[in-house]
């Protein structure tokens, strides 16, 4: 990089033009669900996901100031993240829906941290919230992994604005 500056004023990226670089990175998809203080669960949709740390294991999971459950999330000792089999583009679809009860008439079970977790996933992932860091208009939900299942499939993946299949 040149020490010298440049003539042109930098133009800030635009929402399109951030969002479509964004998407030129290709995801897996998850759910992330929670339990509110009543013991109801609540889940979204979610691809911003990363590993952090092999030691302690730790990930995170970025979630909009606008998601209706973000206070819930806020709130909660532990979450639960679903990672999404190519054969679950519905279930996908379902808790990428605003304002509908997500888990209604959907088979579910409590995880070892009582998070809801969902069948046939390629992975019920239990994590114990560490940090909350609040970034631009979203939260990054820091948290350890505590508890693991892992089940053989091919993954839903996301690229370019739709799902996509290996291969």
């Amino acid at each position: 990089m040149s020490s010298e500056s440049s003539s042109r004023p930098e133009t800030p990226v635009t929402a399109t033009e951030f969002r479509q670089a964004c998407g030129r990175f290709a995801t897996g998809i998850t759910i992330a669900s929670v339990l509110d203080e009543t013991g109801t669960p609540h889940g979204l949709t979610v691809n911003s996901f990363s590993s952090v740390s092999l030691d302690p294991p730790l990930v995170l999971v970025c979630l909009g100031h606008v998601v209706t459950a973000i206070e819930i999330f806020r709130a909660a000792r532990h979450f639960g993240l679903n990672v999404l089999a190519a054969n679950q583009r519905e279930l996908s679809q379902r808790f990428a829906t605003k304002d509908c009860d997500k888990f209604d008439g959907l088979s579910w079970h409590r995880g070892t941290t009582g998070v809801p977790l969902l069948p046939h996933t390629l992975a019920e992932i239990e994590c114990a919230v560490e940090r909350i860091v609040p970034a631009g208009d979203h939260d990054i939900f820091i948290a350890e992994m505590v508890h693991v299942r892992l089940h053989e499939g091919e993954p839903l993946i996301y690229f370019g604005g739709r799902y996509r299949e290996l291969g």
